[in-house]
């Protein structure tokens, strides 16, 4: 049977990628007693500090709904603290505690390092070109 389709399947390509890099960072994570979506909560903290919920949820692709539970999960077990935006008593702030601050500092170390061996793997040029084509794509699929 001929498909109807003559190029490869770009989303199903996406996840496979994804799957593939983080077949090494999961097993770290596991270590820590943490799943994927705590990790992009916590990397997203590591990166800005204080994040409104709204913002957490964007940069961590995880919807509203869940990451609520992942949120409380993560305050149950002291990795952060959520907070009334002064500003703003409608809006919550989440921020990384001591805890979850250690335990960004401790599993970088380890990403980075898995980062630096795809660098070196495919070169610096190629991966510079890998990040700037996604980002593109990103782009050019925004509304």
């Amino acid at each position: 049977m001929n498909t109807p389709f003559i190029h490869r399947n770009l989303p199903r390509l996406l996840l496979q990628a994804r799957e593939s890099v983080m077949a090494h960072t999961r097993p770290r994570l596991r270590e820590h007693a943490l799943s994927d979506q705590q990790w992009r909560v916590l990397r997203v903290l590591g990166e800005h500090g204080v994040v409104e919920t709204g913002k957490v949820a964007r940069e961590a692709f995880i919807l509203g709904p869940s990451l609520t539970g992942v949120l409380t999960r993560m305050e149950r077990d002291g990795l952060i603290q959520r907070s009334r935006d002064p500003a703003d008593q409608r809006r919550t702030t989440v921020e990384a505690t001591e805890k979850g601050v250690q335990l960004v500092a401790t599993l970088s170390g380890a990403i980075e390092a898995h980062y630096a061996w795809m660098e070196a793997s495919l070169g610096k040029d190629k991966l510079a070109q890998l990040y700037a084509l996604l980002d593109e794509v990103i782009a050019l699929e925004q509304p």
